[in-house]
């Protein structure tokens, strides 16, 4: 019996075609749309360059076939596609949950900076009124500087915890940094304010990055709970 067609994830690499070079994003959606690009890659006999956003990502590739290189190895990138956590009516987003926002955002500037459409795929669960609804705010921090932000975003109105992983252990990023998990209030979630903070949390001594994407959706592609699929350009 064949397997079921993956709509969304057909939808998010139909745009791919021979000689592009291809940011893969990371996370369960991702990987959705990294087996249906190895899929088509195969069978289309598509010549590609891939860059990945995260080690978990670039292995799951390399073992599909596909082709990975390093960022510092291209000069451009056409297309990404990428999951989310959040996505409100504006198409901000939270993105981090699987720890990759710094990568995840690097190679989506260098996409835009290119030329190039950063579309990001979701299931509709995660459409929200506003960011901070239901997921937390990642920030991806050197592990010295945790207790430092930990009391800045306090004094921000931001409760935060340092991301653990199921074992108690501290979770640590494929940069070696720490994750801090942090609440958005609703004070915090008009466009306006969430710009504010993307900025605050950027000037801080020991911020790597952290999980708002504000202007990086070329296109969002929503898969509808009751079926099909919801396109969301810009």
């Amino acid at each position: 019996m064949s397997s079921p067609v993956d709509q969304l994830a057909q939808a998010a690499v139909q745009p791919v075609t021979s000689g592009m070079v291809v940011g893969l994003g990371t996370g369960r959606a991702a990987a959705r749309g990294i087996r249906a690009l190895a899929a088509r890659a195969a069978g289309e006999g598509l010549v590609l360059t891939c860059v990945a956003t995260s080690a978990a990502s670039e292995t799951m590739a390399r073992g599909l076939g596909l082709v990975v290189t390093d960022l510092r190895s291209v000069e451009r990138v056409d297309y990404l596609f990428d999951g989310a956590d959040e996505i409100d009516p504006g198409l901000a987003m939270i993105k981090g949950g699987g720890g990759a926002m710094t990568r995840e955002r690097l190679v989506a500037h260098v996409c835009l900076a290119s030329g190039g459409r950063c579309v990001y795929i979701a299931d509709d669960s995660k459409l929200v009124r506003r960011l901070g609804e239901r997921r937390l705010l990642p920030v991806e921090v050197l592990p010295m500087a945790a207790s430092h932000v930990l009391a800045r975003l306090d004094e921000l109105g931001l409760k935060a915890r340092v991301r653990a992983t199921d074992t108690g252990a501290e979770f640590v990023t494929d940069n070696a940094g720490l994750v801090l998990d942090a609440q958005v209030p609703e004070e915090w979630s008009t466009r306006l304010r969430l710009a504010e903070l993307a900025d605050e949390l950027k000037g801080l001594s020991g911020v790597i990055d952290h999980g708002l994407f504000l202007t990086e959706a070329s296109e969002v592609i929503v898969e509808k709970a009751t079926g099909g699929l919801l396109r969301l350009p810009r």
